[in-house]
């Protein structure tokens, strides 16, 4: 069974299991497999830059040099901004209870591109009081039926930087958590006016002269 996300609201806390919505759920999906002449599955191959050399699947890595070109371990690395800073990565979210305490408008939860979905359900094998969690999840679910739209960070496994989350409410009363990340709109318009060109004299002769029926 996957970890539940535990949420602080009000004086208490929620532990919710979260069940991934994904396309296969919502269309149903399919495998492609590539067969030889004699109906043997195929597999990916990488080849080499001598040209003749094929790598089968698992003969490469990911690996990481300094500047002298020595081997590095990923737990001695250590992330920089721009400026040369040190980055503070972000805790996973399972480490400590999230808090619903900010809410978001609909504009604002609309304005995110958001790429994963689960389906959030109380589990009361993870509290003391199943009475009192029951409780605090059904005024929870009754805000969230008003239309309020809670917002928070989330990192699954914690890493650099937190995405964007939302708990909400979907058509079928259930409550819904989505992760998204902010769009990025950019605007293309006319920065200048337009100002009408003002007809100069003589240009209605001018036009008249363009055409002249005589000359056919």
């Amino acid at each position: 069974m996957p970890r539940a996300l535990v949420f602080q609201y009000g004086d208490g806390t929620l532990p919710l299991q979260m069940q991934k919505i994904d396309r296969s759920k919502l269309y149903g999906s399919k495998d492609v497999a590539a067969l030889d002449s004699e109906e043997q599955t195929c597999e990916l191959a990488t080849l080499a830059d001598d040209g003749r050399t094929l790598v089968g699947k698992g003969g490469t890595a990911l690996g990481w040099l300094d500047a002298d070109g020595k081997w590095c371990s990923k737990n001695d690395l250590r992330p920089h901004n721009v400026d040369g800073d040190l980055v503070e990565p972000v805790p996973s979210s399972f480490d400590a209870p999230v808090k619903l305490f900010d809410t978001v408008t609909p504009d604002e939860y609309l304005s995110h591109n958001i790429r994963l979905m689960y389906r959030l359900a109380l589990d009361t094998s993870k509290v003391d009081d199943a009475d009192a969690a029951e409780g605090e999840f059904a005024e929870l679910i009754k805000q969230l039926q008003s239309g309020a739209i809670f917002s928070f960070p989330y990192s699954y496994r914690g890493g650099l930087a937190a995405d964007s989350a939302f708990l909400l409410m979907n058509e079928e009363d259930e409550p819904m958590m989505v992760v998204g990340s902010p769009t990025q709109s950019v605007f293309v318009g006319i920065q200048a006016k337009v100002l009408e060109e003002e007809p100069q004299s003589g240009d209605e002769d001018d036009a008249s002269d363009m055409m002249d029926f005589d000359m056919i």
